[in-house]
C-alpha cells in the first residue's frame, strides 16, 4: 500500500532540499538524513549523522520482511505511524546499578530475542544496556539526548562495530529517532528486496 504524503509534507521537504544539497547521500542514506532533519528543522544533522548504507539495507530488508521493532520510550513509539512495536518500560523497574531504561532493555530483549531492530531516541543508559547483550539486531538506531551520557553513549555503540544510526552530538530525541525508523518504513523495497 503506497503511503499518500500531505502537501505540507511535500512542501517541506522541498523546502530542505532547496536549502540543503542531500543528492550525494546513496538512497536510504538519504532517506534517514532528509526525515530527520524534516523532524528537527535542524540541517546540521547532515553533518552529524553517522550511519552505513549497507548497514541500512540490510535493516531495510529485515524490517520489511517482519522484524520486532523495540523502542526504549512510548514517545518514539508515538512517533512510528506505520509499525508495532515493542515497549517494555512500564514493566520495568530500577534498582541498584540499573536504571528503569536498562530494565526496560532486558525485558525487551528477553521478548523479542536477536535480530530486532533497536530504536533508543531517550535514554542513554537504555543504550548503554543494549552495548551489554547479544542481540545481534538488525540495526539500532542510538539518537539519546541529553548533556550526560548521550554522546559518550552514542559512540559506544559506533565502537561496537553493531549496523547504527548515531550521530556524533548531544543532541537527538524521540522525534529524530522514530523518524529515523520511518525513513526505512516509507522507502519502498527495490526489486531485489523483494525476490530475496
Amino acid at each position: 500500500m503506497n503511503r499518500v504524503v500531505h502537501p505540507i509534507e511535500q512542501e517541506s521537504f522541498r523546502r530542505l532540499r532547496a536549502r540543503l544539497d542531500t543528492s550525494h547521500f546513496p538512497p536510504l542514506t538519504r532517506a534517514v538524513v532528509e526525515r530527520v532533519i524534516h523532524s528537527a528543522a535542524d540541517l546540521e544533522y547532515a553533518s552529524d549523522l553517522v550511519m552505513d548504507e549497507g548497514d541500512l539495507v540490510r535493516a531495510h530488508a529485515a524490517l520489511h520482511s517482519g522484524a520486532p521493532v523495540v523502542v526504549d520510550v512510548e514517545m518514539v513509539a508515538a512517533g512510528i505511524t506505520r509499525r508495532e512495536t515493542v515497549c517494555r518500560l512500564k514493566d520495568a523497574g530500577s534498582g541498584p546499578g540499573l536504571t528503569r531504561s536498562a530494565h526496560a532493555v532486558r525485558l525487551a530483549y528477553e521478548q523479542v530475542g536477536p535480530g530486532a531492530l533497536w530504536v533508543i531516541g531517550c535514554a542513554p543508559t537504555a543504550l548503554e544496556e543494549l552495548l551489554t547483550l547479544d542481540a545481534s539486531p538488525a540495526l539500532v538506531i542510538g539518537l539519546p539526548v541529553g548533556f550526560v551520557g548521550a554522546a559518550e553513549s552514542k559512540e559506544a555503540l559506533r565502537a561496537s562495530g553493531l549496523p547504527a544510526v548515531s550521530n556524533v552530538s548531544e543532541k537527538g530525541g524521540s522525534a529524530v529517532a522514530a523518524a529515523a525508523l520511518n525513513a526505512l518504513l516509507y522507502h519502498p523495497l527495490s526489486s531485489s528486496e523483494e525476490t530475496s
